[in-house]
């Protein structure tokens, strides 16, 4: 077990000794610290006491499933990204994840490497806001890139990491429209072979989140843009 470093903390939560062994090794080739565990109920315990910066989470797990564990950190309000393991690669079980609020989702068999990038756009998204950028607002939605929180009003919303980092991207930017590919490869940090249904997913649980104040707009044939609202 590897647990101190100035990169923070990683969790890999994998029943599977050699898989676990392998995101291990090239996670603290990194220079992450590292704690592995094998179950979901485990796994919900170092979420809540070990403050990790991201945490690697099998589906398929013992005692709790993962996405049980995701489901239960989120309605405690725990944000931390999740990246979602799995054998299965149906989309509806993708969809799934992504709704209960994982970050990104990667099917097995995977490449070590593809998931410590991934871990990393996630972490690093977190950590380019200079100290001084000013809060942005559109409309009634005002996000803070510092204290990464968004809000309706003055009612707080909770984002996960990914659904922040969209929102952020779209509103430094109101009126430019994105492609469904460049919102991968600019958000997410990777290219657009996981599919772009993923965006389509976020966007939609941003929507649902802000309700009727959220900006994002459709542009049929072309992506998404977050517009100022339509003076009366």
């Amino acid at each position: 077990m590897s647990v101190d470093s100035p990169r923070g903390l990683v969790l890999i939560v994998e029943d599977e000794r050699a898989i676990s062994d392998l995101l291990r090794l090239y996670v603290a080739r990194e220079g992450f610290g590292v704690h592995v565990v094998a179950d979901g109920q485990s796994a919900l315990a170092a979420a809540r006491t070990m403050h990790p910066v991201a945490m690697i989470l099998d589906v398929g797990l013992p005692v709790l499933d993962g996405t049980e564990v995701c489901r239960q950190l989120r309605s405690e309000g725990n944000w931390l990204p999740i990246l979602f393991c799995t054998a299965r690669d149906d989309e509806v079980d993708r969809v799934l994840g992504l709704e209960l609020g994982a970050d990104d989702y990667i099917t097995k068999p995977f490449s070590p490497r593809e998931v410590v990038a991934r871990i990393k756009s996630v972490v690093r998204r977190s950590s380019l806001i200079a100290a001084d950028e000013a809060p942005i607002t559109l409309g009634d939605v005002t996000i803070d890139l510092v204290t990464r929180r968004a809000s309706v009003g003055d009612a707080p919303v909770a984002l996960t990491a990914t659904e922040f980092d969209l929102l952020a991207h779209l509103m430094r930017h109101p009126g430019r429209v994105y492609s469904r590919e460049q919102l991968l490869s600019e958000v997410w940090g990777y290219a657009a072979v996981v599919g772009t249904r993923t965006v389509d997913v976020h966007v939609a649980q941003v929507r649902g989140k802000l309700g009727s104040a959220s900006p994002i707009r459709t542009v049929r044939g072309v992506g998404y843009s977050a517009e100022p609202p339509e003076a009366p």
